[in-house]
């Protein structure tokens, strides 16, 4: 692998993560905590934002509904659930 590779992927590693300092209060990033069963603040507070970008496409798609007036409903795919075996 060439320097400018790892020089690449080292880059491309900072601009992922990056450090901030945020504000938060502490009683809600506690019941975030709770919650969310999380360990660490960070990952309260990524699990925060990731539920915040679902909502976020969820409205977004809700918003679609009704929109294609030539649309048909597609068919559900379920796994099949196998019977329960009644011992003897």
């Amino acid at each position: 692998m060439s320097g400018e590779a790892l020089i690449g992927m080292y880059q491309y590693g900072k601009i992922i993560r990056m450090k901030k300092t945020l504000h938060i209060d502490e009683v809600l990033l506690k019941e975030a905590r709770a919650s969310t069963g999380a360990s660490t603040d960070t990952e309260a507070v990524r699990l925060g934002l990731e539920a915040l970008v679902r909502h976020a496409s969820y409205q977004r798609l809700r918003a679609l509904r009704g929109s294609e007036p030539l649309a048909r409903d597609v068919p559900r795919r379920r796994e099949t659930v196998p019977s329960k075996r009644r011992a003897v």
